[in-house]
């Protein structure tokens, strides 16, 4: 069956050949790469890195240098990714939304466990509730956009604050206190703190029907460039179609899932957070 041709792609867009993709072009987007994993590199270094000739890796260079994506620094004879890198690159920070890079993983993620998804983020010390995919079974979880609740008995909002500068969660924890809405309810900060370090060791939170009896939550964070959690996805439902026997299972997936979007959005998993709790 032949596909249809979208608008802005050439009829040849299917074609992946060699002859289809411009060389030159190539060439340099690969040196960009390489440019772009160190803290500069000297010509020869270059042509090492990418197998290709200096008087190659010279004539890329200076194209790109003249459109500002790459500079020399002249003392040390290494060059850099440019500032003309940096304006292009922030086409994509504009269109850079989390809720929209999260849609396509929220999806596929109910999916794979049959459970509603949902995105949320850290907002005036509370978890705000973006967006969710439902289930298509009777019974489910349902939070609607701008639904808000504490941190410290939600999937996510233990997902985000696992990941924050312990100055910030503590003052979250001022702010709001550790109210019970269950027997299961983490009331005490000692014991908030004991499962927040087991939730950064398997990389996943749970809400064991800590909010609500009957339904359990398990959720990941999302990081920007950072390494700044800013958004978590989590899978919700009750608590017999979610047993804690199926916690690591399914804590898998929501991490994979938060993974995926971490990298859609251009970031960086955890760094920033772990450097806080190491210093």
């Amino acid at each position: 069956m032949t596909q249809p041709r979208l608008r802005g792609r050439p009829r040849a867009f299917h074609d992946k050949t060699e002859q289809n993709t411009v060389r030159a072009l190539d060439r340099a987007m690969g040196l960009l790469s390489a440019l772009s994993e160190t803290k500069g590199l000297t010509l020869s270094e270059l042509a090492t890195l990418t197998g290709q000739s200096p008087a190659t890796v010279y004539r890329v260079l200076i194209t790109l240098q003249g459109h500002d994506i790459v500079e020399l620094e002249d003392e040390a004879q290494r060059w850099h990714v440019g500032p003309g890198a940096f304006r292009i690159g922030s086409g994509f920070l504009r269109r850079t939304n989390v809720a929209e890079r999260s849609r396509g993983a929220m999806q596929t993620l109910m999916r794979a466990t049959g459970e509603t998804a949902n995105l949320g983020v850290e907002d005036r010390d509370e978890v705000l509730f973006l967006t969710q995919v439902e289930t298509h079974e009777a019974i489910r979880a349902f939070f609607p956009p701008g639904t808000r609740g504490p941190m410290h008995t939600s999937g996510i909002g233990k997902a985000l604050l696992a990941h924050l500068p312990p100055a910030r969660v503590a003052a979250i924890l001022k702010s709001k206190g550790l109210p019970g809405f269950t027997p299961l309810s983490i009331t005490d900060e000692a014991a908030l703190g004991e499962d927040l370090a087991r939730t950064r060791a398997r990389g996943y939170a749970i809400d064991d029907q800590e909010r609500a009896e009957g339904m359990r939550c398990i959720a990941a964070p999302i990081f920007n460039a950072h390494g700044e959690p800013v958004a978590g996805l989590s899978v919700s439902g009750p608590a017999f179609r979610i047993p804690l026997e199926a916690a690591a299972r399914i804590g898998t997936e929501v991490r994979a899932a938060a993974d995926r979007v971490t990298a859609a959005i251009g970031g960086t998993v955890g760094l920033a957070g772990a450097a806080e709790k190491s210093a």
